[in-house]
């Protein structure tokens, strides 16, 4: 099996929805189980961010040579969808995108944006499963534009406004993608809908907002310390080949073992600093665009 940047993870069993009801029901039950036997009867949570940014231009033409705009899907809920055919992940979850393409063609727009694969090779296995959704080759721009695509599938989910409200990465149970797509067309969910600030969970440019990073404590430091450290947490580039910044890195790839080891030391000397030397605003920005040429992150 080919690996694609960190690892996959799965996030709520893999079943089929043989309609809506059952559908969310699955869902709902799912996320019932998972809370203790007192809270069992609260309801499922789905969150979407909070003033969300424009969805990236998608720069491709689908199988049949036709231009693939999101503009002129404005109005539609998207979900864009970057797999590939040798992702076993990405395979399994297709007959439920087909299925949800079908269930709700007037509404809603699936896109599948192929990552690593020969057009040829994809053109066939695009017809032999019976793909209803336009396929279209990514290039590196389009990847870099959407934050980098760490592992497969990655699937934005874009409200009716073309701006991208939640991302997901791994194998999810499609009844979460039919809950999210119902709730942004305005139908009954069984969910309750949160939303969040992007702290670089959909877009890497947004790092610099996190104040909590993945495998990085910074609970013995006192609210001046931590804005030092996440200052040079935004400053620093990892050494890993990502070309990304440490918080980023965190973020996109927690598995890497250099950002975590550079981290861990920039927060030890940062709570070594008196907080007088500490200024303000010094949060730095993130830039979303790696110098490398790959958009998914090496661990060494």
């Amino acid at each position: 099996m080919r690996q694609f940047g960190k690892s996959l993870r799965i996030a709520l069993g893999v079943c089929a929805p043989a309609g809506l009801g059952l559908a969310l029901t699955a869902l709902q039950s799912h996320a019932q189980l998972q809370q203790p036997p007192q809270q069992q009867q609260q309801q499922a949570v789905i969150r979407f961010v909070r003033d969300p940014d424009p969805a990236p231009d998608l720069k491709a033409k689908d199988l049949n040579g036709q231009e693939l705009n999101l503009e002129a899907y404005k109005g539609k809920v998207v979900l864009l969808n970057f797999w590939a055919t040798w992702c076993g992940p990405c395979r399994a979850e297709i007959p439920s995108l087909i299925r949800l393409q079908e269930a709700y063609k007037d509404r809603l727009q699936i896109i599948g944006m192929d990552v690593d694969d020969d057009e040829a090779q994809l053109r066939a296995f695009a017809k032999n499963q019976g793909i209803n959704y336009p396929v279209a080759m990514t290039s590196l721009p389009v990847r870099l534009a959407y934050g980098g695509i760490g592992a497969l599938p990655t699937l934005f989910v874009i409200n009716r406004d073309n701006k991208v409200v939640q991302k997901h990465v791994g194998l999810f149970n499609p009844a979460l993608y039919e809950i999210e797509v119902r709730a942004l067309l305005d139908m009954p969910v069984p969910a309750r809908v949160e939303t969040f600030q992007d702290t670089g969970e959909v877009f890497l440019t947004h790092a610099d907002r996190a104040t909590m990073l993945p495998g990085v404590d910074t609970s013995k430091l006192t609210p001046e310390q931590r804005i030092a450290a996440l200052h040079k947490l935004n400053a620093d580039t990892c050494d890993c080949g990502c070309k990304y910044t440490l918080a980023q890195c965190r973020i996109n790839d927690p598995a890497c073992n250099l950002s975590k080891e550079r981290a861990a030391a920039i927060v030890s000397e940062a709570a070594k600093l008196p907080a007088k030397d500490v200024p303000e605003n010094s949060v730095a920005p993130a830039s979303s665009t790696p110098s490398g040429a790959s958009d998914a992150p090496k661990r060494k």
